[in-house]
């Protein structure tokens, strides 16, 4: 196929790119990987997980692209249950529940932002 490689970021609706730049640092640890002049006024604004691989574009809503939304992200992270507490210790919006972690399905669950976007965090 010509030329795709990989992915390279995933939008996320943010009504504040401030605020959000402070969560996904802040509270997750991503490192802020552009945060430059965008159009008539706008920012364009991505972090990355530590690890690297895709970023998430912190981007202004637009007509049905709106905040509080499941953003179909799955975040990797070696110890799930250890993430989950430090993450609820930190003031994340992290469900007490997880699913799977059976053997068979990944232990795995969901987190919001304070757009209330989810997000899912996988055991690798």
């Amino acid at each position: 196929m010509a030329g795709i490689q990989n992915i390279g970021r995933v939008m996320v609706p943010v009504s504040d790119q401030d605020a959000a730049i402070a969560f996904y640092t802040g509270k997750l640890g991503f490192s802020l990987a552009a945060d430059v002049p965008f159009g008539d006024g706008e920012r364009w604004v991505e972090v990355t997980p530590a690890g690297g691989g895709a970023s998430l574009a912190l981007v202004p809503p637009r007509g049905e692209y709106q905040t509080g939304r499941m953003t179909g992200i799955a975040l990797d992270t070696p110890d799930g249950r250890a993430t989950q507490a430090e993450l609820a210790a930190a003031g994340v919006d992290v469900d007490a529940e997880t699913l799977g972690g059976d053997g068979t399905v990944p232990l795995m669950f969901f987190i919001r932002d304070p757009d209330r976007n989810t997000l899912m965090v996988v055991e690798q």
